[in-house]
């Protein structure tokens, strides 16, 4: 009955535990992520920190920063894996063989069983693997394979039954036989450690050196002690609890403490005396509830094997995690510790529970909704509330301000009896009157939201709105009306502002950085130094939580610490990593509260996180980067591995070249960032990230170094590494090439100056023929100029000619005028003798030929085709006829032709009608115009 009452209380104790524990960061690798298949059979780690595991697909290496899975060479699931410098031994299905890397870095195969011709039992299956100074053991369920690497031999042990496990504990190699006991193994041979009847019935799941005892955890009976005389019970408080578990894998750590990997309940750890430490399974940290294997790696960190994954504990992180599964929290804002409890003031309200307890929080009743601040002044705990202020005493509420929305509360410096609030609409004075504090008054005139607060010296208040600005407000020494308010203008209004104080000095900070208030100047003056916090790291918040002789404020990765120099006044600033994404609190809201030494409360919005701060606890070790491998291709080909021991020489079309590398750093609140330099290409190196490749494409011919570093959080690794290679020049730029260039390019001068010749000759030419065309054109414009010269003078003699023809005709014209007169004259005279002489000569001067004669003459001068163009057209015209047509083309008219004719108007006009007949023109042609235009 006593031993089912204690069974039943430490079932209910580890529940308990189990749902309120505080457990060190667990990094989850989902089957998605490792790219593999869901069951891990067996963890080991390697001499570079590579973590290897036996996996249902194959052999999975894990080096911090990329998965790689080795396919089991004859496709069955591996169950055994074992790192032995530097290289690994699996077992799998009717087969058992070593891992080494080749060098291009890449792990390859050799079978064991098939360089040695060994004979495996049908269907033979390797479940464990152990190394043992030079050899390494095999254990099947039916054979113990020692393997000498030395002499590689191979030496089996081959019990009767069935063989359970294989067992090393410090020196000595044990392994069970059901249904006959427990052998040791020496020089090779069995030999019968135990045949207690317990070990017929009971698996062992492991065995542990504790005190000098063997310890065996059993899959469903719990521990047993264990020598050659007896098999019992260990007297420890938690074996009949342990007794409801089933065991499948078990680990005894560094520090001595036990590991167990159950099947349903994920893993427990308990002390080497065996009491009960904590309990991790699905919901509050794993994948998967069923441990198939578990791991310490040189870090102490554990690795567990998982039915569905690969879980990593950190167990010597400074950060332990509270895991608020049932979500009744909400997101902290707010903790404290006073008289023995610890406080949590969340959205949801208060919550408590005894500081030493693992029990579950409870919400103190009437507290219900969203608490901004929890203050402990002069011992007495004041809860800022939406509802108004809280004044706490042990797990009693007592409202005693109903002014909605309390930011914070602080004391007043002077007055004892005398606290200042912020709330939603201003500022109010609490006053301690009666043994109870009640609010005195609102201080008038002022009525912004006052979130944060500093008094400066007794009567002056600076008051952070984010959305306004800093105000400074004066007030009367009774704190009852704000005589002076003024907005400072040296700092600019910042999102997630925040005031605080340390020591004696008010600091201001948003996401220009940080500003510190001079009482002198009444304003604020940037400081570059601590400025340089959110330079150098990404902004979030510029929230200062306060905290003694220190401030503290959150960058994208970093919890950062302020402390001031007590000597030279000076301040250092030193970091924490803690990414942004695993802190998941509320940006300006956090709360980060001191609740014991060197120990803080980080609120979350899923539960909260103790961070340890001691030096000793964050010191980061001594992290190397490693080369992983080395890629090259040419355009469009596959990547091609090549070895990274030696220096390579590439050809010109394998220029595209990439690296990988890695730390083995398995911290889930660490961030580990990485920096290259490519020597020949580049002379600075790069920005710090997270990727642990980088690819260079298209390098051009030259001789290339490349170096990278890597950084844990914030601390850079002890070495670097460095890869040295050189790309050949391209065929094109060859030494025979150079030599064909030179020699193509002497003939192409050859070439080109013989064109440049003939070129120039044919320009030549050219010029000459254009000189020649030009003094032809010249010679064609002299004798176009002499013509015209004598067109000119032939137009003058032709213009003289007319002179003469008018001047003919008018002397023609006068002289027939005067000698008709003298004619008609010498008609009327008396002796008719002389008159008849006189009057022939006149007629004779009249008719005298060389006038027309001469006449003609002149006129052909001046129209010398005009005869022949008439005579042609016209052969039948008479001489008289001739006659008129000139006078005709002289346009003269019939009375200015009668005289020339010696004939009257009236004839003149008979021989043009008897002329338009010869020449067959109708009437409506104008025969001065018919010869005018012939």
């Amino acid at each position: 009955m006593t031993k089912y009452i204690i069974r039943i209380s430490f079932l209910l104790f580890s529940f308990a535990f189990a749902k309120a524990q505080e457990l060190p960061p667990v990094v989850n690798y989902l089957p998605s992520i490792y790219d593999a298949d869901n069951q891990n059979w067996m963890l080991t780690q390697g001499p570079e920190k590579t973590i290897y595991v036996a996996n249902n697909r194959g052999l999975l290496a894990f080096n911090g920063a990329q998965w790689d899975l080795y396919p089991s060479p004859n496709r069955t699931i591996l169950r055994g894996v074992k790192a032995v410098s530097d290289k690994v031994y699996t077992g799998a299905y009717m087969d058992f063989g070593v891992w080494e890397k080749d060098v291009y870095g890449v792990l390859q195969y050799t079978s064991i069983v098939t360089s040695l011709k060994i004979e495996m039992i049908e269907d033979e299956h390797i479940w464990n693997i152990e190394s043992y100074g030079q050899y390494v053991l095999f254990q099947s369920l039916n054979r113990i394979y020692i393997y000498d690497t030395v002499g590689n031999q191979i030496q089996m042990i081959t019990p009767d039954k069935q063989i359970t496990r294989l067992f090393l504990v410090d020196d000595d190699l044990l392994f069970q036989v059901k249904g006959e006991g427990l052998y040791t193994i020496q020089k090779g041979q069995p030999i019968l450690f135990s045949a207690d009847p317990v070990l017929f019935q009971e698996r062992l799941i492991n065995l542990f050196r504790i005190d000098g005892e063997l310890i065996g955890i059993t899959a469903n009976n719990g521990f047993y002690t264990i020598d050659k005389q007896q098999v019992v019970p260990w007297d420890v408080l938690s074996n009949e609890s342990i007794k409801e578990y089933t065991i499948y894998s078990a680990l005894q750590r560094k520090n001595k403490s036990i590991v167990l990997g159950t099947i349903e309940n994920g893993i427990v750890q308990l002390s080497k005396e065996g009491t009960f430490q904590y309990q991790i399974k699905q919901g509050n940290g794993l994948n998967n509830n069923t441990a198939l294997a578990l791991l310490e790696d040189k870090d102490e960190n554990l690795w567990i094997g998982l039915d569905a994954g690969i879980d990593c504990i950190n167990s010597q992180s400074p950060f332990h995690q509270y895991i608020d599964v049932s979500g009744e929290l909400g997101t902290i804002y707010a903790s404290a510790i006073v008289n023995g409890y610890l406080y949590l003031g969340t959205n949801q309200g208060l919550f408590y529970k005894p500081e030493a307890s693992q029990s579950d929080f409870i919400r103190m009743p009437g507290t219900e909704g969203q608490v901004w601040s929890l203050r402990v002044i002069d011992g007495v705990l004041f809860c800022g509330h939406n509802n108004g202020t809280y004044l706490i005493e042990g797990i009693k509420p007592q409202l005693i301000a109903t002014i909605e929305g309390t930011w914070d509360i602080k004391k007043i410096p002077g007055y004892d009896n005398f606290l200042l609030q912020g709330n939603y609409d201003g500022l109010y004075v609490l006053e301690y009157i009666n043994s109870g504090w009640r609010v005195r008054n609102k201080i008038k005139n002022f009525v912004n939201s006052s979130k944060h607060f500093e008094i400066i010296d007794g009567n002056r208040i600076l008051v952070n709105h984010e959305y306004k600005g800093v105000f400074e407000i004066k007030v009367d020494p009774m704190y009852k009306d704000a005589e002076e308010v003024f907005k400072h203008t040296s700092i600019n209004i910042g999102e997630h502002s925040s005031l605080s104080r340390l020591d004696e000095t008010v600091f201001y900070a948003n996401k220009e950085g940080v500003f510190i208030y001079n009482p002198e100047k009444q304003g604020f003056v940037f400081n570059e130094k601590l400025s340089i916090i959110f330079n150098d790291d990404i902004f979030v918040t510029g929230k200062l939580v306060e905290d003694q002789d220190k401030l503290w404020t959150f960058t994208k990765d970093n919890l950062i610490s302020i402390e001031s120099d007590k000597l030279d006044g000076d301040y250092s600033v030193k970091k924490i990593s803690i990414p942004i994404s695993l802190r998941n609190t509320v940006e300006g809201y956090e709360s980060f509260v001191n609740i014991r030494e060197n120990e803080y409360l980080l609120g979350t919005s899923n539960g909260y996180i103790i961070v340890n701060t001691s030096e000793d606890e964050n010191e980061i070790q001594d992290y190397k980067i490693n080369l992983k491998t080395v890629a090259v291709h040419s355009l469009g080909s596959e990547p091609q591995l090549v070895s990274y021991n030696d220096k390579i020489e590439l050809s010109s079309r394998d220029n595209n070249i990439s690296f990988s590398y890695s730390v083995p750093e398995y911290d889930k609140f660490h961030t580990t960032e990485y920096s290259y330099l490519l020597e020949g290409l580049y002379d600075v190196w790069s920005p710090w990230t997270t990727n642990s490749s980088i690819h260079f494409d298209n390098l051009p011919h030259n001789s290339y170094t490349f170096k990278a570093k890597a950084r844990v959080a914030g601390e850079e690794t002890s070495n670097e590494i460095q890869y040295s290679f050189s790309i050949e020049r391209p065929w094109y730029l060859s030494n025979l090439s150079i030599v064909l260039y030179v020699i193509l390019t002497i003939l192409l001068f050859i070439l080109l100056n013989w064109f440049y010749k003939r070129y120039y000759k044919k320009q030549q030419d050219r010029a000459l023929e254009r000189t020649k065309k030009d003094m032809e054109l010249k010679a064609l414009e002299s004798e176009k100029q002499i013509v015209e010269l004598n067109n000119a003078n032939l137009k003058q003699d032709i213009d003289a000619r007319n002179r003469e023809l008018a001047v003919s005709t008018m002397n023609m014209v006068n002289k027939n005028k005067t000698l008709n007169a003298i004619k008609n004259a010498l008609l009327k005279a008396e002796k008719i003798e002389d008159i008849n002489k006189i009057v022939s000569l006149v007629d004779k001067t009249i008719e005298n030929e060389e006038d027309w004669n001469f006449f003609e003459e002149a006129f052909n001068h001046a129209d010398k085709d005009f005869f022949r163009k008439v005579k042609e057209k016209h052969p039948t015209l008479t001489a008289n006829d001739l006659k008129l047509c000139v006078y005709l083309r002289l346009n003269m008219s019939s009375k200015e032709i009668a005289p020339l004719l010696n004939i009257s108007s009236r004839s003149v006009e008979i021989k043009r009608y008897r002329l338009r007949k010869k020449l067959d023109l109708s009437r409506d042609v104008n025969l001065n115009d018919y010869f005018i235009n012939l």
